[in-house]
């Protein structure tokens, strides 16, 4: 069934949370644990360390494991999406694609140092392919959406599918050639070569999860069906 992204977007009874206005989030006192529940105790098996991730350092997975790395709006949300994925071993929100050392959330924050929020994912590719990663990608958010996803307005939300090496980069631009026939208008996606990763400030870490609080906008639920 195609998408008619704008118009699914608002009125899906699944399109999860409302954010108040562009980084309108929590603070370091925002740092309660959730309640435990079947869906946190699944995705609590799923690690926090990708690649050993740390402030603009190299990115290095695990054994045979494999890194992707998506902005889809809100990093709270997107992270939350992926950590229920079958086959994701890790995952941790930072920032990429700009062009600022060690940016800081206040400073991503006033859209002038280019970076995007983006969560980083570790994956095992014998339990999951790249391609599964990236069409997970897709259903999540509104890739057409311009400026901004949902109500969070800036470049620091923008749509974007950063890339390991060759083979990610063709696969995605494949990805996108396929998922444009759901979609209604362009999709607005860029795909680039993954730079440096700065991991956001710990209170962003695993925030749904650890708090229960699920403010950041996801289009529809994960699974591991086309």
């Amino acid at each position: 069934m195609k998408h008619v992204a704008r118009l699914v977007l608002a009125s899906l009874p699944l399109f999860v949370g409302v954010v108040t206005g562009a980084c309108a989030k929590a603070s370091a006192a925002d740092n309660s644990p959730a309640p435990p529940t079947a869906a946190t105790a699944t995705a609590a098996k799923v690690g926090t360390d990708p690649g050993h991730a740390g402030q603009g350092t190299p990115l290095t997975p695990t054994g045979h494991n494999r890194m992707a790395a998506f902005a889809a709006g809100c990093f709270w949300g997107t992270e939350d999406a992926f950590r229920h994925v079958p086959g994701v071993v890790a995952t941790a929100v930072g920032y990429a694609g700009g062009h600022t050392q060690s940016p800081t959330y206040p400073a991503v924050c006033t859209h002038t140092t280019g970076h995007a929020e983006t969560v980083l994912v570790e994956f095992d590719p014998t339990k999951i392919p790249y391609e599964q990663l990236v069409r997970d990608f897709w259903k999540i958010h509104d890739p057409t959406q311009v400026g901004g996803q949902g109500p969070d307005e800036g470049d620091s939300y923008r749509s974007v599918i950063f890339t390991f090496d060759d083979n990610e980069a063709a696969a995605a631009k494949a990805s996108m050639k396929a998922a444009q026939t759901s979609f209604s208008a362009p999709i607005t996606t860029t795909i680039q070569p993954m730079g440096q990763f700065w991991k956001a400030e710990d209170y962003h870490q695993q925030y749904a999860e650890r708090t229960g609080h699920h403010g950041c906008p996801v289009r529809l639920p994960i699974d591991t069906q086309m």
